[in-house]
């Protein structure tokens, strides 16, 4: 994990290939065990909160950080969960954005 949190999110360009399913299997291995791999396209993660509050508190914190990382996950937010979905939708898959944001998200 150290790898992916030592790095900042570096803007794709359209011609920028989504990782392959075994670059893939090795980032995930560097991320917490919660971390979902949905067909080698997408990252999720489920948080549980107490109430509606904390969890609003962490997705704000989760936006702190997509504006710092110029990278930005979907977010759903519910009375006492956060899920956080991570693809780069330039690419239409995974990028090593998604895993560096992914990294980060687990030390909030």
């Amino acid at each position: 994990m150290e790898v992916l949190l030592a790095k900042q999110c570096i803007p794709c360009t359209i011609d920028t290939p989504p990782l392959e399913a075994d670059e893939i299997k090795v980032l995930r291995q560097q991320l917490h065990a919660d971390w979902t791999v949905i067909d080698d396209r997408q990252l999720e993660r489920r948080f549980k909160f107490k109430d509606f509050v904390s969890a609003l508190e962490f997705v704000n914190k989760i936006g702190e950080l997509a504006e710092e990382e110029g990278h930005h996950p979907d977010l759903e937010l519910g009375w006492g969960r956060v899920v956080v979905k991570l693809m780069t939708h330039k690419i239409k898959g995974l990028s090593y954005n998604d895993f560096i944001l992914a990294a980060k998200i687990d030390l909030l």
